[in-house]
């Protein structure tokens, strides 16, 4: 697996290509079906999407076009319009003076003193205005104007079920995926599980087993070897242990930037005890913080059922009825 390593742990990071190519493989066995990558908040789906598949789709010979679907949550299909946008811009209007002067039309030719005026190119018709129309129009214009399929990497796609005219975008987007399954293919991320499934496994809905549902895995000691390596470039004299820094990666329900984090801390104290780093990083202002923010926004009876849970209390017992009992008073 090609590693890429540079001087901070910021930049250490690990291309998961034959990944990308096995979810493209699988694109490519079932067209007009999309791709849904199922796993946890924060373990690199999106992080692996901008570096590892969308520059080996391009490859591949394909147009890859990465939309984040929350940029617009009131409407979603406007945020995949908006990346499907720029994408046919760059597509037709070349980056640079040089591209951009072979594009620009010529009008009038001069030849022994006679001058031919040539018009305008045609044009043509303008984009729909109604989202879903518009959608559809733009996988077909990029992918004319590219010469190559086009895949749609739609990340957080479970905001689709959540805003106010999801079924009617879910239902275009299935629609066209299904229509043009020629030229056009998708991929599918989203943060929430739960949603994710929910969408695709609601009988009746648009999505209904419409996707093929894969579970995207976790970086597993690849990555934590690259963290242990660049501890020992920094301090010459210690090590980490790999075996403890996975058993906090576990812990840390193996999320990437968290354990990366964790190990910087480790290593601007210049320490290598992980229970003591442990105890400090769940301790430490912004974790705390953090958890006060979500214990805010619930009720006192989610925080005494939380409070039962992290005492390890018997769910039918004693002491957690009388938890429960008082929860507005001793938890609001």
């Amino acid at each position: 697996m090609p590693i890429t390593e540079l001087n901070s742990f910021d930049t250490l990071q690990v291309a998961r290509l034959p990944l990308a190519r096995a979810y493209l493989h699988m694109l490519a066995a079932t067209p007009g079906r999309p791709v849904a990558l199922f796993a946890r908040r924060r373990v690199g789906k999106t992080h692996f999407l901008v570096t590892d598949l969308l520059p080996e789709a391009a490859a591949s010979g394909l147009a890859p076009v990465y939309a984040d679907v929350w940029l617009n949550r009131a409407e979603p299909v406007g945020a995949i319009n908006h990346a499907l946008e720029e994408a046919l811009d760059d597509a037709t209007v070349p980056r640079g003076k040089l591209g951009k002067n072979a594009r620009t039309p010529v009008k009038k030719l001069g030849m022994l003193g006679v001058q031919v005026d040539l018009g305008d190119e045609p044009k043509r018709r303008p984009l729909p205005a109604e989202p879903t129309l518009r959608l559809d129009t733009l996988v077909t214009r990029l992918s004319a104007q590219t010469g190559k399929p086009v895949l749609l990497m739609l990340d957080e796609v479970q905001a689709l079920a959540e805003a106010s005219n999801g079924e009617q975008t879910m239902s275009a987007i299935r629609a066209v995926l299904q229509k043009h399954k020629k030229i056009v293919s998708a991929v599918f991320t989203g943060s929430s599980q739960d949603a994710l499934a929910g969408m695709m496994a609601s009988a009746g809905a648009p999505m209904y087993q419409f996707a093929t549902i894969v579970d995207f895995p976790a970086l597993g000691d690849e990555y934590l070897q690259l963290l242990c390596d660049h501890y020992a470039r920094v301090h010459k004299t210690r090590r980490l242990n790999l075996d403890a820094l996975r058993e906090t990666y576990v812990f840390l329900g193996q999320r990437p930037a968290l354990i990366k984090d964790f190990v910087k801390a480790m290593s601007a104290d210049g320490i290598t005890d992980f229970d003591v780093m442990r105890k400090k990083f769940i301790t430490g202002e912004a974790q705390v913080a953090g958890w006060q923010a979500l214990l805010r926004g619930i009720s006192p009876w989610d925080r005494a059922i939380l409070w039962i849970v992290a005492k390890n209390l018997a769910p039918l017992g004693r002491d957690a009825a009388l938890a429960l009992a008082k929860a507005d008073r001793s938890f609001a």
